[in-house]
């Protein structure tokens, strides 16, 4: 097998001269230290609909490079794009934040829908969910400083019952994906609220993922005790006899999680460097391609070695590219050197494609800025690569 992720006539076949200037610009200007400061700011307003000139903007560059559009029926146009190429997609409705059991419901049935759309696409295999969608931060907070009973929390009554409620919520969504053979992959959050989704996950799993794999936890490897808790997540999918669906990822909230655990006093549960990060994503995709029966892993990243190790592996064990326990992810509008690549030589590898009203996707939006100018190097890899294939169509 000889896969390279510098081959970029691979990489940006499905897009025009016009498009990657477009891409050009956009992460020339991605790279100046100002721009995600000014558009944090900006933000509020944004959502608010004060700028109608800069959400045009917005709507032209930003959201048109990292979003599929603002309706369900609008991300068809990208998935029909990516499926000649041979590169999946995982639905996700990119809500964030929204309080309220009106809300809550709403969005289960839009979760609802889009496993039903899913359903009737040949290459949308997953959706994926933020339990914050769901559920009240608060209450996810409460549940996680609780003792680890059973129930979940103390004795408070009102509290017992919205758990069900969110517990019900997830229940339906992923009946319906596991009746329409889609799969569920539930979003990581943030440490200090993710131990009730954990333990809802692994619950999900037991009832929904003892034929196959359909509902799939996130574990962010930037924190030093994922790896463990890997291990034994396994452990306990073998005691109960399911499979285990398991997304790596390294992780969103590196600077929240530092200042919180600074200013509260506890240790920060982040790794040390980046090196121990790697360490353990590296680790985590050998132990999962190690017990291939009984794992079903997303390797969902960006790091170039990591995705190159993952497919060694599936070499020397001679394991067929496109395994049904083996899935490569990478966002939508990065790293396509990675993704059509990895789809060139028969692996199953996807998009992750948001779509959502323009106003709700901003926050998705501020977060990829700021992951790629504090990811050393991201922006200024993908505009090399850009600037590499614009010169080789060119001569």
């Amino acid at each position: 097998m000889e896969i390279s992720f510098n081959n970029t006539a691979n990489a940006f076949a499905y897009k025009s001269d016009k498009e990657l200037k477009q891409a050009k610009f956009l992460f020339s200007t991605m790279g100046y230290p100002m721009f995600v400061p000014i558009g944090v700011r900006l933000t509020p307003l944004l959502v608010k609909g004060k700028l109608p000139f800069i959400n045009k903007i917005i709507r032209s560059t930003i959201f048109k490079q990292f979003v599929g559009g603002e309706s369900l029926e609008n991300t068809h146009d990208v998935t029909t794009t990516l499926d000649k190429y041979g590169v999946q997609v995982i639905l996700d409705y990119g809500v964030e934040g929204k309080e309220g059991e009106e809300n809550f419901e709403k969005a289960t049935q839009i979760f609802i829908d889009v496993v039903n759309y899913a359903a009737t696409q040949k290459n949308i295999p997953f959706i994926s969910i933020k339990v914050t969608g769901l559920a009240r931060f608060g209450l996810l907070q409460k549940l996680n400083e609780a003792p680890r009973l059973r129930s979940g929390i103390h004795d408070h009554e009102t509290e017992m019952n919205e758990w069900e409620r969110v517990k019900d919520r997830l229940y339906r969504i992923c009946e319906v994906a596991s009746q329409k053979n889609v799969g569920v992959l539930i979003d990581a959050e943030e440490s200090w609220i993710q131990d009730p989704v954990d333990r809802l996950a692994m619950e999900l799993m037991q009832v929904f993922n003892k034929q196959k794999a359909v509902i799939y936890n996130t574990i962010q490897l930037y924190r030093h005790d994922r790896l463990d808790f890997f291990k034994l997540s396994h452990r306990i999918a073998n005691e109960q006899g399911f499979i285990l669906g398991m997304k790596l990822v390294r992780g969103a909230y590196m600077e929240k999680e530092r200042a919180r655990a600074a200013q509260h006093g506890y240790p920060s549960p982040i790794q040390p460097n980046k090196e121990s990060s790697d360490r353990d994503f590296n680790a985590a995709v050998t132990f999962a391609i190690d017990n291939i029966n009984s794992i079903a892993v997303i390797v969902a990243s960006h790091n170039e070695e990591s995705n190159l190790l993952a497919t060694q592996l599936m070499e020397q064990k001679n394991i067929s590219h496109n395994h049904p326990h083996v899935h490569f992810s990478q966002l939508y509008g990065m790293s396509d050197n990675i993704t059509f690549n990895l789809a060139k030589e028969g692996f199953s590898v996807s998009k992750y494609l948001p779509f959502g009203p323009i106003k709700d996707v901003i926050p998705y939006l501020m977060r990829r800025a700021q992951e790629n100018s504090s990811i050393s190097g991201q922006t200024s890899r993908e505009l090399s690569l850009i600037k590499k294939e614009l010169h080789r169509r060119k001569h």
